[in-house]
């Protein structure tokens, strides 16, 4: 019998702009690790497909209902979704510039991006800390008008949980900005 998996509860940018996908929806998850947003994502009743180049970690998601696991080498392989849409996808402590448009085009109408990973100044906090695994000031924005995604929330700066780290958050979607609570 294995050990139980040890997966760290989703991120609070993840969680907070999750309403957002629609009941049902299929979400990628790049990326994914052990799977923590796949598994919660999941758990809510949406369609996860779950990428990530380690074969372990993709063999404890294989199963588990509403996730397809998928090993993938997303930088040295062939793009492994081409031609499939999602209707969000998450991508959270991951970069790969090459990979942007290839998201975009993955993104289905009324999509939603979710987006969170470290940016320059993360040097101070340790790893990482090579400006190829660092976003830029702004970087995040200025992809998603590349792009023609429209920004619902944007945040960039020093967080303290669940590590001290600095980030760039990023919630958009493609097409029409969704109808904020409470306005007619």
């Amino acid at each position: 019998m294995s050990a139980p998996v040890s997966v760290l509860p989703p991120s609070s940018w993840i969680t907070r702009f999750a309403h957002l996908l629609p009941d049902g929806g299929s979400v990628l998850d790049l990326a994914c690790g052990s799977g923590r947003h796949a598994r919660w994502l999941a758990a809510r009743g949406l369609a996860v497909t779950a990428v990530d180049r380690d074969a372990e970690a993709i063999a404890a998601l294989t199963g588990l209902p509403g996730i397809e696991a998928l090993a993938a080498d997303l930088e040295g392989g062939p793009w492994p979704l081409a031609g499939r849409r999602f209707d969000g996808i998450v991508v959270t402590n991951y970069l790969h510039r090459p990979l942007w448009p290839l998201l975009a085009a993955a993104l289905a109408p009324r999509g939603v991006l979710l987006y969170e990973t470290f940016m320059a100044g993360n040097e101070r906090f340790g790893k990482p800390s090579r400006p190829d695994f660092l976003l830029q000031p702004g970087e995040l924005l200025e992809v998603c008008r590349q792009q023609g995604l429209q920004v619902v929330a944007y945040e960039a700066g020093e967080v303290e949980a669940p590590k001290a780290a600095m980030v760039q958050r990023l919630c958009a979607v493609r097409g029409d900005l969704p109808r904020l609570p409470g306005r007619p």
